[in-house]
């Protein structure tokens, strides 16, 4: 297996379990853990494969990892119960998985495209839909929300793989770079709640004020 499919079928595994850890949260049957695996695990490369044209998306041409969404699901779901801290572990394996595919998704745009703009987006795309999707429908506040840096590590993550192959970094460096950044700044995030300031709305002026 080659080093971009490691890193597609592992961020395919790690957000199928993030959706499974939701649906645990919510108490849902198994039925449930397998529907939120699978949108969790695969929506962010659905759409990125969407946008790029490559139709049909990539879990159609190989439904190995339909295969793996449903296996991780219905690990969850007899083991969910064992884990202590459901949401912590949830955020961290969503950090991982942010990390995988923010490099594959990148990897996948530039090969298609050529330009390191596509590829910065498609990753972008890639890392943080699957997310915000489980949140959507899982009815969990949604990763968006929160204060700490999410988008942007996906987005920093894919900005340095896309520099590292431009500039002729082998394949390996330049994902490990890549997936290192997003790791990094997401971790980061968690630990010691870094976040941008946020917007501060002001009284708007009363009408007669307005010329």
């Amino acid at each position: 297996m080659t080093l971009l499919g490691f890193l597609d079928y592992a961020g395919v595994a790690v957000f199928a379990a993030t959706g499974a850890l939701s649906a645990s949260r919510k108490e849902l049957d198994v039925i449930g853990f397998l529907f939120l695996a699978a949108v969790t695990g695969i929506g962010g490369g659905t759409l990125r494969d969407v946008v790029l044209g490559s139709l049909p998306v990539f879990w159609v041409r190989d439904p190995g990892y339909i295969l793996v969404c449903a296996s991780v699901g219905v690990l969850v779901f007899f083991t969910a119960h064992l884990v202590e801290s459901r949401y912590r572990l949830l955020i961290w394996l969503d950090a991982i998985g942010l990390a995988a595919y923010c490099v594959m998704g990148a990897a996948k745009g530039f090969a298609a495209t050529g330009s390191p703009t596509v590829a910065i987006v498609t990753g972008t795309l890639t890392a943080a839909c699957g997310g915000i999707l489980r949140d959507i429908i899982a009815g969990e506040p949604s990763v968006l929300l929160r204060p700490e840096i999410y988008v942007t590590a996906a987005l920093a993550g894919a900005c340095v793989f896309t520099a590292a192959t431009v500039f002729g970094l082998p394949l390996y460096a330049a994902s490990a770079l890549g997936a290192a950044t997003a790791f990094a700044i997401r971790g980061g995030a968690l630990r010691f709640g870094w976040s941008f300031p946020r917007y501060n709305s002001r009284p708007g002026r009363a009408p007669e004020d307005v010329l």
